[in-house]
């Protein structure tokens, strides 16, 4: 794979880039080049549908390896995280759980339980936040390759993915917290209110429904502010952007489009969980299936039920609903994560006049070489038009 430089803030697009005006009413332009899953233009909704597409298909391999690679490590260090937790608790779980009849759990046992739960829960939240983060910059990464035409392999990506995890994490961070601030704001006002409101002896019901009518109103800031932010994780991966610059960027390039980014986000969202509910289904059929002979045995009564086998067909139903769930959810997440990429990459090449930046590294690829397919030169609009070439025609006059 060539070395990441990352794509850098290119300059203000002009008259010759994309978008600009088009001399000579009549010229057609050339087609645009396309070295990877998509031409060198500005995009349709087409173009990113199938691009992203595309990209699975060229490079599933590392892609699932990846996941799968970060989601077994996810849940060993969960696993060993609980597995701690329930040591360091043991002696107190039964006191808590099953207390002398008619008494509460005692503090000495009621509070270190609910410290350790607190602990686990913050612990494992922190390991599924960079487990995310990670997975969140594995396929701008891979886009990037896949836009440029580049092979891929399972420990560039996973060098890449882990090298811009902090980035992506603090962006994701950041993003949380300001798109998340007008619920909180919302929560910090309504719910003290509430709780005043029901410790009276005469309650309101103009406080219990503020809560509701704060949600409601902030609601679509929340989401405004989050599909402003969108695009930074991609920022952030493939400009090698700090989170608050990629935030920066987000919300420059998604300025005045703002409904163009939510609508194809939100396309892309709903074919990315339709597929991977197709997929989970198979899954799910198999696993339920495995019961329906132990069921039809046992003939509604608990007499005749093979406990060892039950016991297997429950297992073998609930892994085959891990698998499901677990493929399904990899390709509603890599999905909906390439469709934002293509969005970066689309508004870049529309607003910052992204394209000859990539043709110059696509030539830098290759010393001495032109990129294939690369776009002519367009003529200049200032100078004048030059006369049409029509074919000679004989002169009459020649045979008399």
């Amino acid at each position: 794979m060539t070395q990441n430089t990352g794509w850098g803030p290119a300059g203000a697009p002009g008259p010759g880039g994309w978008g600009g005006p088009q001399p000579w009413g009549g010229w057609a332009p050339p087609q645009p080049p396309k070295p990877g899953v998509i031409p060198l233009r500005p995009l349709g909704l087409g173009d990113i549908v199938n691009a992203s597409f595309a990209t699975l298909g060229r490079h599933w391999k590392p892609l699932a390896g990846v996941m799968l690679a970060v989601q077994g490590a996810c849940l060993l260090v969960m696993a060993l995280l609980a597995g701690a937790a329930l040591a360091v608790v043991h002696e107190h779980i039964e006191p808590v759980f099953d207390p002398p009849y008619g008494q509460d759990p005692a503090p000495e046992h009621l509070t270190p339980f609910l410290v350790a739960a607190v602990v686990l829960f913050v612990l494992l939240l922190a390991v599924g936040l960079v487990a995310l983060a990670m997975l969140t910059a594995l396929f701008p990464a891979v886009l990037r390759e896949s836009v440029m035409g580049r092979p891929t392999t399972f420990r560039a990506m996973w060098s890449e993915a882990r090298r811009r995890t902090p980035a992506v994490l603090g962006t994701m961070a950041l993003t949380i917290l300001i798109a998340g601030a007008p619920l909180l704001a919302a929560l910090a006002v309504a719910v003290p209110l509430m709780i005043v409101s029901l410790a009276g002896d005469d309650p309101s019901s103009g406080a219990v429904a503020l809560l509701p009518a704060l949600l409601l109103a902030a609601l679509p800031v929340t989401v405004w502010l989050q599909v402003r932010l969108s695009l930074a994780p991609a920022a952030a991966v493939m400009e090698e952007a700090g989170p608050v610059t990629a935030l920066r960027r987000s919300a420059a390039l998604v300025k005045d489009h703002w409904w163009r980014v939510f609508g194809i986000g939100m396309l892309g969202g709903m074919i990315g969980a339709s597929i991977a509910y197709v997929i989970q289904m198979p899954f799910q059929f198999i696993g339920m299936f495995g019961l329906i002979p132990l069921m039809a045995e046992s003939g509604g009564g608990s007499e005749g039920v093979d406990i060892a086998g039950l016991t297997v067909a429950i297992g073998f139903g609930f892994l085959c609903v891990l698998a499901g769930g677990t493929l399904g959810q990899m390709f509603q997440t890599g999905y909906t994560q390439l469709v934002t990429g293509l969005l970066y990459v689309d508004r870049r090449i529309r607003h910052e006049n992204l394209v000859p930046h990539m043709l110059a590294e696509l030539a830098a690829q290759a010393p001495g070489t032109a990129p294939a397919s690369p776009v002519p030169p367009q003529p200049d609009p200032t100078q004048p038009h030059p006369p049409q070439s029509h074919p000679t025609q004989p002169d009459p006059r020649a045979d008399g």
